[in-house]
């Protein structure tokens, strides 16, 4: 049997006036308006940011070079995602511009894939990549950064992350490009069980996003005149 996905708008409701639209929608709470108005997905009570999309999401635009930038990662054999920021120290606004999201590959093709967006951008990484293997059981911390990237550890505190980053995005100081789809696609998703507890699934960008507002703000820099990358370091180095 085949489906079909149908999406509405209150637009396409030609028997709702101007006047019941605005008493719906002085009645439904910001999170849910998106979903009720323009019939795009979102989850109810279960969902971790109940933050509506159209209040996160901006057009893209190119980043001024003197926006401090860094970028956090999570890794692992069935998907190995990044996620990049810039803030505008004028406002204090940051702004996730770009996503890496990529599956069953080798990390030397990820390190390519992360350093193509700019070899100096400093990065936060889960601390547990330290205990993940892939093939050869190299510790993958130390692997990529003698593929050239630059990263640290991020703090990994689950709740006061996830606080924290619904606070910047409650109050308009984290806006996401319209282009990061994968972002979207988890953020529509990310939720918390019948027990409370976060459903870990389909979150390895709402992880990356959680490592950048905890670690990676602290993290950003701007591209230095005439900087490179650093040295790959010979396999097997074990300094920071």
């Amino acid at each position: 049997m085949s489906k079909a996905v149908v999406q509405a708008t209150w637009a396409d409701v030609p028997h709702l006036s101007e006047q019941a639209q605005n008493e719906l929608l002085a009645s439904i709470p910001p999170y849910q308006r998106d979903a009720r108005t323009k019939g795009i997905p979102q989850l109810g009570s279960g969902a971790i940011y109940p933050v509506a999309e159209s209040d996160v999401l901006v057009q893209d635009f190119e980043i001024p070079a003197f926006y401090p930038r860094a970028y956090a990662m999570d890794v692992g054999w069935n998907r190995t995602a990044c996620l990049w920021g810039a803030r505008d120290n004028e406002t204090g606004i940051v702004y996730l511009y770009s996503e890496y999201y990529r599956g069953q590959a080798e990390p030397v093709i990820h390190a390519q894939g992360i350093r193509s967006r700019g070899d100096w951008i400093p990065g936060v990484i889960d601390p547990a990549s330290r205990g993940r293997n892939q093939f050869d059981g190299s510790r993958l911390i130390e692997t990529y950064r003698e593929l050239g990237l630059i990263l640290t550890d991020s703090k990994n505190a689950v709740e006061a992350g996830i606080y924290e980053t619904w606070q910047m995005l409650s109050n308009g100081r984290l806006k996401v490009f319209n282009s990061l789809v994968n972002w979207l696609m988890e953020f529509r998703i990310y939720q918390r069980d019948e027990k409370g507890k976060v459903v870990k699934q389909n979150d390895h960008l709402m992880d990356c996003m959680r490592y950048l507002v905890l670690s990676g703000l602290n993290a950003m820099t701007v591209k230095q005149s005439g900087q490179q990358a650093p040295p790959r370091r010979p396999r097997g180095w074990m300094g920071v």
